[in-house]
């Protein structure tokens, strides 16, 4: 017995120092690592699903989620940043870098929301009704700029409206339209519905029926959100795992809390 332990002991000397000899150590494979890069508004929905599928994947290294603006997050894709899963706030940002990503796939839809101060202090009944007050009263108007997916749906429905409301500032996600708001920079801003919802309170939806019936609301100024694994990326198999369980009924129900229309 005694013999072979020893025996086992030397091998194991043998082992490290022909380790130390050739500079190699004994290594073990590297978790795979997972980064997931999304437009601004779906913060509360994908920091939940994160949560829940890091639970799930113990075997996967998720990194912080990236937030911005859609058209940054394409515009960092195409320079290299080393995203493995993108999520936009609408087709057209989405179908800019298709040859840089699998085929996308639709899991939500949004629609636009004019979010006030708490309560709504200056009585602002409608978009129609800031306008004339941004001009007699000097009401501030802010919203995203023309090639972020907020932009291009707001300026969808104020041409549906056909009416002119020039904002004194345009930003490059929804979230700063939603922060000038919340801190009293502007009056009035054009974000999505789940953001007003992930708001907690610090901001109030102005509801439109001046301007036109609920129900055409939400389907002029709507976007849809599509989702894909970045051709790249060197995390597949942990990148579609991710995309299965945004679309997954779990993925489903945490989109659905936070005011989403879930897509089938």
């Amino acid at each position: 017995m005694r013999r072979g332990v020893a025996v086992a002991a030397a091998l194991a000397l043998v082992g490290t120092l022909v380790a130390s000899l050739t500079g190699c150590t004994p290594t073990t494979s590297p978790r795979p690592q997972l980064t997931v890069a999304a437009a601004a508004s779906l913060d509360a929905a994908f920091t939940e699903i994160l949560a829940q599928f890091t639970v799930d994947h113990p075997e996967v290294e998720v990194r912080p989620l990236v937030l911005d603006g859609s058209s940054t997050l394409v515009a960092q894709l195409r320079e290299g940043a080393p995203f493995d899963v993108l999520a936009t706030a609408n087709e057209a940002t989405m179908a800019s870098v298709a040859s840089l990503v699998s085929t996308p796939q639709l899991f939500a839809r949004n629609h636009l929301a004019l979010a006030v101060a708490p309560g709504n202090p200056l009585r602002i009944r409608s978009l129609t009704d800031l306008a004339e007050r941004a001009e007699a009263e000097g009401l501030r108007f802010v919203a995203c700029a023309a090639q972020v997916p907020c932009g291009a749906a707001s300026a969808t429905l104020l041409g549906a409206l056909g009416m002119s409301l020039a904002p004194v500032s345009e930003e490059q996600s929804v979230s700063a339209v939603l922060a000038k708001v919340r801190s009293g920079e502007a009056d009035a801003g054009l974000v999505y519905a789940t953001d007003v919802v992930s708001a907690l309170g610090a901001v109030t939806a102005v509801e439109p029926v001046a301007d036109t019936p609920p129900v055409q609301y939400p389907t002029v100024a709507f976007t849809r959100y599509p989702i894909a694994v970045v051709a790249a990326s060197p995390n597949q198999d942990a990148a579609r795992a991710f995309v299965d369980f945004v679309l997954s009924e779990r993925g489903a129900r945490v989109l659905g809390d936070v005011g989403f229309e879930v897509l089938r």
